[in-house]
């Protein structure tokens, strides 16, 4: 008897020891959730990138690590409803992708970790103390500081001397676009550019913006970086490229598409450097004793294709410097 009541109650506790073993395997994922202003296609080689750098740190989606991805269209709304929904599940960690997502998370946050990538001084924003020692719970990579802007107008005159005129278009949602075009403007004068800052907030004030600079001869146009023109990239390539505009963007996508050129981020690479803040803080380091890193890779994009179809020559040692040729 005591024989049969011992047999039941270790089929029981079996039984159970059977049904939580799933949540407890479950319970021991971590959750990493990332918002992003990116398309899909846009986000899949660098999402690629950053899973891959955490498989190689020890991690593997559906074993010790699960991945939320929330892909917002670059829509302002989208991004605060995102935002609040990863925040009420109660993540791990939240990797947030430039200052509008990062500004979002921010608003609901709540203690959770936050690795930001793509955001431009985000000690002059307020949003951590210092690089070397940021506080609080937010680290990551900044996006460009601001002298890169001189670096844009350099080879933008480089690429096309018989510019006279430079139409920067700025976000004004975006906190460090006055910044950039005080700058841009500066260094445009100082190589005799005549440059004006035209702010637009959506694809139809985009598309007057560039007609409007496509009037006079020898216009060139920059874009700044932000999720704003990057969703509008298609309508940007086209029309600088049938007003015969030279451009430069901070975004490869850019002459992938179709535009002149671009000098700016290596985005997977950026993307794995994420992945080890992220392996890091998953294993007990606090983000405020990680540094914010600024970026260390840049890539010079130019479409050939491009540049004869606009007529623009661009010179042999400009071109022995570019990473990347389109052809």
């Amino acid at each position: 008897m005591k024989r049969r009541k011992f047999l039941s109650l270790f089929a029981g506790v079996t039984a159970s020891l059977s049904r939580t073993a799933p949540a407890q395997q479950r319970d021991r994922r971590k959750v990493v959730a990332m918002v992003s202003a990116f398309s899909e296609q846009e986000m899949e080689p660098l999402r690629t990138a950053l899973i891959g750098k955490l498989r190689e740190l020890g991690w593997r989606e559906g074993e010790n690590l699960e991945f939320d991805l929330r892909l917002t269209g670059g829509d302002p709304s989208a991004m605060a409803d995102a935002a609040a929904a990863l925040v009420q599940r109660r993540p791990d960690i939240i990797v947030a992708q430039g200052s509008p997502l990062l500004e979002a998370v921010r608003r609901h946050s709540g203690g959770i970790p936050v690795v930001f990538m793509l955001v431009a001084d985000p000690v002059g924003l307020g949003l951590i103390q210092s690089l070397s020692h940021p506080g609080g719970e937010l680290t990551g990579f900044t996006n460009f500081e601001l002298s890169v802007g001189s670096k844009w107008v350099e080879l933008l005159s480089q690429a096309s001397p018989a510019v006279s005129t430079l139409v920067l278009i700025a976000n004004p949602g975006n906190p460090t676009s006055t910044a950039f075009s005080r700058l841009i403007e500066a260094s445009a004068r100082s190589v005799k550019l005549e440059a004006r800052t035209v702010y637009v907030r959506n694809a139809a004030e985009i598309e007057q913006a560039i007609r409007s600079a496509g009037g006079p001869q020898h216009a060139a146009l920059m874009t700044l970086p932000d999720f704003l023109p990057v969703i509008n990239r298609d309508l940007i390539v086209k029309l600088t490229n049938e007003l015969r505009m030279p451009s430069i963007h901070p975004f490869r996508t850019f002459p992938v598409n179709g535009a002149l050129m671009s000098y700016g981020l290596d985005f997977p690479e950026l993307y794995r450097q994420a992945a080890v803040y992220v392996d890091r803080i998953l294993r007990g380091t606090k983000p405020a004793d990680l540094p914010v890193q600024a970026p260390n890779k840049f890539e010079l994009v130019i479409n050939l294709i491009t540049a004869k179809a606009l007529g623009v020559d661009v010179p042999a040692a400009l071109l022995a410097s570019a990473d990347e040729l389109i052809e």
